[in-house]
């Protein structure tokens, strides 16, 4: 896809979309942008961005729309609303839903597309903020192949580790096997920090030890230090992470699995979140042990 004849709408500047949508003008994109906030668009302005004021906007604009929104019924809204993407984008254009959202929902948006003769992928990310800053992502898509071939460019700008990985919807069930190894891993790192300190060893000097052995994680080598420096800043919310693990077990109990592990983890992230850590970083589990 030539960079050159492609105009590109970007909408949900947060945490992740607003880094994601700065390397898209890096790499030489125009870029139409929309968020709830306008404010969160100011510095993407300022680089040469330019201001929609609503999807429809957005959608009439662009040839290529990523969405990263917060919740599905977010991503509903901004597909299936009055001024939604659906209803005002032209014939052809390729939209990019990059949010967490559900399997179901991609499909319908796929379906939907289709049938207007435009076309829908599902992308959505893991790599958090850091990820998000580097252009490292990596993105999980479901959706047709020739789609994927198509936008694929784009994508490469955002991540490095990108998978096609089957039919719509395939790219978000592949992030709730993404979030499912998360929840777990989150505990276990959690509790060798707080074990560390109760047993009075420098958690530091164990952090160089074990996240260079066979208990290495992205989450250890990434999150840990954060903890350690008493950053709780999010990289990805709580509040989020426990929205992904509820779609998460959904979807198990429709394929009658059950996931002990990340019911465990939800349930302690739900108690997190009600004594007011929900806009943390899911780093602040290790908080539990200091609140319960």
């Amino acid at each position: 896809m030539d960079k050159q004849l492609t105009s590109i709408g970007f909408i949900g500047l947060g945490v992740m979309g607003r880094n994601m949508a700065f390397n898209l003008l890096k790499s030489g994109y125009s870029l139409n942008v929309y968020n709830r906030s306008k404010d969160k668009a100011n510095l993407l302005l300022e680089q040469g961005a330019t201001w929609c004021p609503s999807p429809k906007e957005v959608a009439e604009q662009s040839a290529v729309i990523i969405t990263m929104v917060g919740y599905p019924y977010d991503v509903e809204e901004v597909y299936f609303g009055e001024n939604g993407l659906l209803k005002h984008a032209n014939e052809q254009t390729v939209l990019i839903d990059m949010t967490t959202s559900t399997p179901t929902l991609a499909r319908k948006i796929y379906q939907a597309a289709k049938e207007k003769n435009i076309e829908a992928i599902d992308a959505p990310v893991s790599g958090g903020d850091i990820g998000a800053q580097k252009g490292n992502l990596t993105i999980m898509v479901g959706g047709d192949v020739e789609t994927f071939e198509k936008v694929l460019p784009v994508l490469k700008v955002l991540g490095e580790n990108i998978v096609h990985q089957g039919a719509a919807g395939s790219g978000q069930h592949t992030k709730m096997c993404n979030q499912i190894a998360i929840a777990s891993n989150m505990m276990g790192v959690s509790e060798a920090i707080v074990y560390a300190k109760k047993a009075e060893l420098d958690p530091e000097k164990v952090l160089k030890s074990i996240s260079a052995g066979a208990a290495g994680s992205w989450s250890l080598s990434n999150l840990i230090p954060r903890v350690l420096a008493g950053d709780y800043s999010p990289g990805f919310f709580i509040k989020h992470f426990i929205k992904d693990m509820k779609i998460a077990l959904d979807e198990a109990e429709k394929m009658n699995l059950e996931l002990p592990g990340l019911a465990l983890s939800k349930k302690l992230y739900e108690q997190l979140a009600e004594n007011g850590e929900e806009n943390s970083g899911t780093q602040a589990l290790v908080k539990y042990w200091e609140i319960f």
